[in-house]
């Protein structure tokens, strides 16, 4: 059933352990080994221990010039340290092989939730038919006071679906502050004229491909009954059904364990976004979303996502991890990957720099986004490190093997997640994904790294939308 394909019962991060029956706890215990086990590897492979033999006297060598440059592509490496120790901690303090997620109280005494999703009405099959499967999924998990608002700006005709409530924006509406896209949509149904729900009720913010699971919606409700944080966010996995393009979807593996490690970290020990968030799985009170709003001008409509977060956040309002995970897919062609991290980087860009922002809220968030940036610089390390020696100073080469090994066990990691549903029985053909894995790094980096060229000189005015169907598109 859903629900089985979805837990890690029978995984342990080690793929000859699957089918062992091992309980969660000792699941993770073995996977923390495993990690750390790695990480004092990776440092021993990149020789961070190994002592110098021959002086290297770099002013000499390399000249002032050469010296300052070769140094500071080093100490560029260190913007991502922050973030990697968050998902170090969070993918270690936090057990991720928890089995199936258990409702705290009856479904009926649950306080109402709006799933709102909105769409371009691009892809009106698409909608329809998740929206059939959300609801059985609802059901399926024993939900009663729930509906579903599609937001588009092109009509689907819904009015024959129950618990469906179809919000079309009319192109004439325009927001106080200019706001776009998907933000100028989700403030529309935040007007007096279109609202329809109380203070109290819950909504999660649903993408037009997103399915929900009986985990998840557990979670959900556990989260609203609660009632201790105002917004909250749980974990997206990409390979699940039919997989377009397996390039996207294992490289798409590393943002699987970003959710398990930062993410969950941020949410359940600091309650802040202090990285930012997505923008599905998001739920939120009703009262607080409308207080915080989306009418945040042209520069909050890229990453409307990430903008709400911080903005929130210097509201002063509580945020949650959500337990159970939420099924999407990864961009069908490596043109739609390249254009979603570009819009991505623009986003972040215009949020970490904008003024209305304080810098004590957004500093770790631009720490990784600066971190992204200089990827086009700090990737020539690869290259500059064999050809262009210098001293060895064991804390520093520890840290930066350190931060090399965290990234690749991610990747490794999130494949185990996304992909182990399918195969927990086969060994070979998990460990045959995991070397695709490996396989898709560089190509991950190359399109990161074409993204930030991209990003940092193209519009960043623009909202490019992924395809979300093999079909054309029904417009």
């Amino acid at each position: 059933g859903e629900v089985e394909s979805l837990s890690f019962s029978n995984l342990i991060y080690c793929p000859f352990c699957l089918g062992t029956g091992m309980n969660c706890e000792t699941k993770h215990a073995l996977h923390c080994a495993a990690l750390l086990i790695w990480i004092t590897l990776f440092a021993y492979l990149c020789g961070a221990f190994t002592p110098e033999t021959v002086p290297i006297h770099p002013i000499q060598t390399y000249g002032y010039m050469g010296t300052v440059i070769l140094y500071s592509l080093r100490f560029l490496s260190l913007l991502v340290l922050p973030q990697c120790i968050c998902n170090l901690l969070g993918l270690t303090l936090f057990n991720a092989f928890r089995e199936k997620v258990h409702l705290k109280a009856a479904p009926l005494l649950a306080p109402f939730v709006c799933f709102r999703v909105v769409t371009k009405g691009l892809y009106p099959r698409l909608v329809k038919e998740n929206l059939v499967l959300n609801m059985e999924s609802c059901r399926k998990a024993g939900m009663e006071n729930f509906m579903f608002e599609v937001v588009t700006d092109n009509r689907i005709d819904l009015t024959t679906m129950p618990r469906v409530r179809e919000i079309v924006v009319p192109s004439s509406y325009e927001t106080k502050s200019g706001a776009r896209f998907k933000a100028r949509a989700l403030q529309y149904c935040l007007e007096e004229e279109i609202n329809r729900l109380q203070d109290s009720d819950w909504i999660v913010h649903l993408d037009e491909e997103t399915l929900l699971t009986t985990n998840s919606i557990c979670g959900i409700l556990n989260f609203c009954e609660d009632g201790t944080h105002q917004f909250g966010q749980g974990v997206i996995t990409y390979a699940n059904g039919e997989i377009v393009n397996w390039l996207t979807t294992l490289s798409d593996s590393f943002r699987v364990a970003d959710d398990m490690g930062k993410l969950r970290l941020q949410l359940k020990m600091f309650h802040k976004p202090l990285f930012g968030w997505k923008g599905s799985y998001v739920v939120t009170q009703f009262a607080a979303e409308k207080k915080v709003s989306f009418d945040h001008g042209p520069e909050g409509s890229i990453a409307e996502d990430c903008y709400f977060s911080m903005v929130a956040m210097k509201h002063g309002y509580s945020f949650d991890f959500i337990e159970g995970e939420m099924l999407e897919k990864s961009p069908f062609t490596m043109w739609d990957f390249l254009q979603q991290r570009k819009r991505w980087l623009q986003g972040l860009l215009l949020t970490v720099h904008s003024p209305k922002i304080d810098a004590a809220h957004k500093m770790l968030l631009a720490l990784s986004v600066y971190a992204w940036t200089t990827m086009p610089v700090t990737s020539l390390q690869l290259f500059l490190c064999p050809l262009f020696p210098l001293p060895k100073f064991l804390p520093f080469d520890a840290t930066i093997a350190f931060i090399g090994a965290i990234n690749l066990y991610m990747y490794l990691f999130g494949v185990v997640k996304s992909f182990s549903h399918r195969y927990r029985k086969n060994v070979w053909r998990l460990l045959l994904y995991t070397l695709g894995a490996m396989i898709a790094i560089p190509f991950n980096i190359v399109i990161e790294n074409v993204a930030v060229l991209v990003g940092l000189w193209g519009d960043k005015r623009t909202f490019f939308i992924v395809q979300k169907e093999r079909e054309p598109i029904i417009v």
